[in-house]
Formats: structure tokens, sequence, C-alpha cells
């Protein structure tokens, strides 16, 4: 190999493993001195969301908002203050079969879109009644692709799917995991995959009970169609019915966009958001002081089982669960802990940490809350969220109902949340917050002042610890106090970029060789 070759492979892999480690920092990590000198941090020029068909209820009504939220510093002078962001219809919508096939209902053609985002700051809502709503699909770029956001809330009032469903519209990526979902009888529990490419995207769904990994009738995987979405009831996709599973989706080829729609009879329903990544520590923030029942599902994906420590982080501190102080999670097993009324009537947050020292498995997990009795229930599920880190936005908040979380497992930190223009008008406005270490503050969040329709909230740590958050939106009806919570996902607004240098030495057969 001539050395012209040999210095530019080495120039090129040092500049790929800066960006790859770039790319790879985690959220709310400390910052290594490597990292420190990769400036500027230039906001991402283009952003994918997707959301997934809304309920298949003729009662339903769905409501759409978008948002993203103004930047928290100067606009840097190489990127333009120009930008769009919409959210459009799948081009064909699919339903997998019990066979693993796939049939064409009705499909939707890609029209015009349904939101469309005008400006940071000031979100747009739109909305859709009926069971014939589609998938979306959503990019957003230039000025309105850092932080972009998007809510999907519907409610249904009667029907085997009563309740309160709200999702964060998600992002396309090669894996996700599902703790929480069922295949029991009186579930009906529909894995949404949603295609944003314009190519087929080949799909592998695993599924894990208490006894380890269930046989499926999808050996060769699920095509999901190019810029389509296909639901899929999981009950088709075993003959065994188990009331806790642990659901893993991986790609084979391309990316999509998952979540689990819920429904439970007699209970309600709502989606499942996918867990945080596996990891030795997990925060599930969020959980309503009037809680009647809390379900944590937990699964271990590694080869080496887990035991961990279980705490409640409430308004005055942690606390260990009487009676489950806990808990054994069997390599590739999915386990579960009923803390029954845990929060005692006081909000809280449910932390896992590795019961000892240098025992760190990794695991992902979530909670099934349930609120009221009866007739009067409703469920919501709260899956392990990564800290907020930066920056976190949430649509679709509403002056009443809206109650936001903050979690601080370790330290204590200060957090700035900004509550944005109204999607009919309104004045942003901004309160500091200071959370503890080892609780959970639950309020009220600030409300635009002159507040019409509905708003965004933005949360930034602004120093101390990693922070969580969840929003929890209660929407009562006929009786029933339905609803659904959403944690804050890091929005990964900006890239840190390495500074370069034009170099032309690269090039001269005489560079790296001595001469």
């Amino acid at each position: 190999m001539k050395p012209t070759t040999t210095s530019l492979l080495a120039a090129v892999a040092a500049l790929g493993a800066i960006t790859a480690l770039a790319a790879a920092s985690a959220p709310g990590a400390p910052v290594t001195e490597v990292e420190a000198k990769l400036t500027p941090r230039l906001p991402i020029e283009r952003s994918n969301l997707l959301c997934p068909a809304p309920s298949n209820a003729e009662v339903a009504e769905t409501t759409y908002t978008s948002f993203t939220p103004k930047p928290s510093r100067p606009p840097h002078p190489t990127r333009p203050a120009t930008g769009t962001a919409e959210l459009r219809p799948g081009t064909v919508q699919l339903v997998a079969t019990a066979a693993g096939s796939a049939k064409k209902p009705d499909g939707t053609s890609a029209g015009k879109p349904v939101l469309s985002l005008a400006a940071p700051g000031k979100p747009v809502t739109a909305t859709v009644n009926g069971s014939d709503a589609p998938a979306l699909v959503g990019t957003a770029d230039g000025h309105l692709a850092p932080g972009w956001t998007a809510q999907q809330t519907t409610a249904v009032t009667a029907g085997d799917a009563r309740g309160l469903l709200g999702t964060a519209c998600t992002g396309p990526d090669t894996e996700a995991w599902f703790p929480g979902a069922s295949t029991a009888e009186g579930r009906r529990d529909y894995l949404h995959l949603t295609n944003p490419d314009d190519a087929h995207s080949v799909v592998d769904i695993e599924l894990y009970g208490a006894d380890g990994q269930l046989k499926t009738t999808l050996p060769d995987g699920l095509s999901v169609p190019a810029r389509g979405s296909t639901p899929v009831l999981l009950s088709t996709l075993t003959t065994e019915a188990v009331p806790d599973l642990t659901v893993r989706v991986t790609t084979r080829s391309g990316r999509v966009g998952a979540v689990v729609r819920t429904a439970e009879d007699t209970v309600g329903s709502d989606w499942l958001a996918a867990s945080a990544d596996p990891a030795a520590t997990a925060v599930l923030p969020g959980i309503p002081a009037d809680a009647a029942s809390v379900r944590l599902v937990v699964f271990a994906p590694g080869e080496a089982d887990a035991e961990l420590k279980v705490q409640l982080a409430g308004p005055g501190g942690s606390l260990v669960p009487a009676g489950h102080e806990t808990v054994r999670v069997k390599s590739g097993m999915t386990t579960t802990v009923d803390l029954a009324d845990v929060t005692k009537g006081e909000p809280g947050s449910l932390l896992l940490t590795p019961a000892h020292k240098g025992l760190n498995t990794p695991v992902v997990a979530a909670l099934r809350v349930v609120r009221g009795t009866k007739a009067a229930q409703e469920v919501a599920f709260v899956p392990a969220a990564e800290p907020v880190g930066e920056r976190a936005s949430v649509a679709d908040n509403r002056a009443q109902g809206t109650t936001l979380s903050l979690t601080a497992p370790t330290a204590t930190s200060k957090v700035r949340v900004t509550a944005s223009t109204g999607t009919g008008g309104g004045e942003p406005t901004t309160a500091t917050y200071t959370v503890k270490a080892g609780t959970t503050l639950a309020f009220a969040p600030p409300v635009p002042d002159g507040l019409a329709g509905s708003y965004g909230l933005t949360v930034e740590t602004v120093s101390g610890g990693p922070v969580h958050a969840a929003r929890t939106l209660a929407l009562p009806r006929r009786g029933v106090q339905m609803f659904t919570v959403q944690t804050l996902t890091y929005d990964r607004g900006t890239v840190a970029v390495p500074e370069v240098e034009r170099d032309l030495s690269v090039l001269d057969d005489r560079a790296g060789t001595g001469s």
C-alpha cells in the first residue's frame, strides 16, 4: 500500500473515531477531555418522528400536537433560520395476521400534511375523529429540527378500549424493548411498527415470559412497507397466554419506530413506550399519588442474572417498599413484582440499582399503573427513562390536569421549566426548581399567561446531577379518572462537531514516511 493511501486512511479513521465518540455520548454523562475539545456544538439539521395509527375505535377523538422549543442560545451564524416540520400520512397501512403475513385494508396515500409547524416556540395542533386516522411519518429540517417533538393523545369514552391513550411520536431505531406487554386473555396488545424510509424494513419480534423466550410464528421476520405502518396483534404470534411479557424488536434491515397499544377489559387502555436502553440502573418517574395498583415488570437481556435494590423516591426522600427490598431477575426471563398502592397517597418514582457492588447487570423495566376502582379504573404505563440531559420537551399540555414530575436519583439538581406560547395564543413563561437528591418533585407546571389551547413544556438541567422527568395528563370523562403518562426524553438537538483544519500534507507521498 502506498504511503499516500496509508495517510488518508489514518486521517479518515481518526476523524471517524472522533465523530463516533460524539454520536455515542450518553445524555447526562460527564464530559471527557476528548469530548470537551469537540467544539462547537451545532444544532442538528434534520429529524424524523413516527406516530402510530391512534385507534380502531369509532368513538376515538385524537389530537396531534407538534412543537419545537425556542433555542436556548443564539443561532449559529452558519445555520439558516428557515426550515419545515411536517407530519404526513403513511403511504400504506398493513395489518399482520396470525400466520405472520400481512393483509392490506383500505390504504391511505401520502397527501397533504396533517400538521405543519411554522416557527420554534409555538405549537400547532390538529384533531381527527374515528378509527380511520392513519400512522404519520414526519420530517423536520433547518431551525425546526433541533428538539422537535410531537404528541398523539386519544380519548376513547366507550367500549373495551375505553381510556386516554397518549404517546410521544418516536424516532426511528434498530432496537427497542417493551417490558409490560401481554398476550393474556382480556388483553389486546398491538405492536405498531412504522417505517420512515423509502425501502421496506425487515423486523424480528421476540417475546420473553417468566420462563424465557416464547416460540413465535415469525421465524423469518416481518416486512414493514416503505413509509408505512404495520400493527401486529401480539396474541397471534404465540399460542401461550402470558400475563406479563417483554417484547424485543430488532431490525434486519432499515429502521422503524415502535410502540405498543394495550387494551385491557374492564381496566382501560394506553400506549406502552419503549424502555430506556438496557442499563445497570433504571429510573421510572411519574407514579401518580393516587395510584391504586403498581406492578413492576423487569427483564435482564444479558447472560447474567440481576439482583436489584428497589426504592421509591417520594417528596421527602427515598424509602424501600415493605417486603420488596430487592428483586432477582433471571437472565432471559421476565420478572414481575406487585407493589400494590406503593405511593401511599404521595407522588413518587421507582429507582432500581444494583443490590451488590460490582454486579452491574443491565435490565429494562416498566410499570403498569392503575388508578380508580371497579368500573372507574384506568391504566397507564411508565417505562424506565433516560435523563433529560441538556433539554427535553413534551407537547399537548393543558391548563388543567397536567402534572410534571422531576426526579433526581443521585444528586440535588436545579431545573429550568419553560411553558411555550399556546396553540391559540398566550405568552411563554419560565420557572426554576430545585430537586433534592433522592426525591421526586411533582407539581402543576407553569402555564402561559393568557393561554388559549394547549402548550409545550421544555425542561433543562441547569446544574447538579441527572434529572428524570415525566408528564401526567389527566382528562376525567364520564366518572373515570382517565390519564396517561409520558416520560421526557433528551432531545439530542445539538451534536458535537470536531474542529477541522485544512492540511494538504495528508496528500503528500512524503507524509508519514519520515523523509
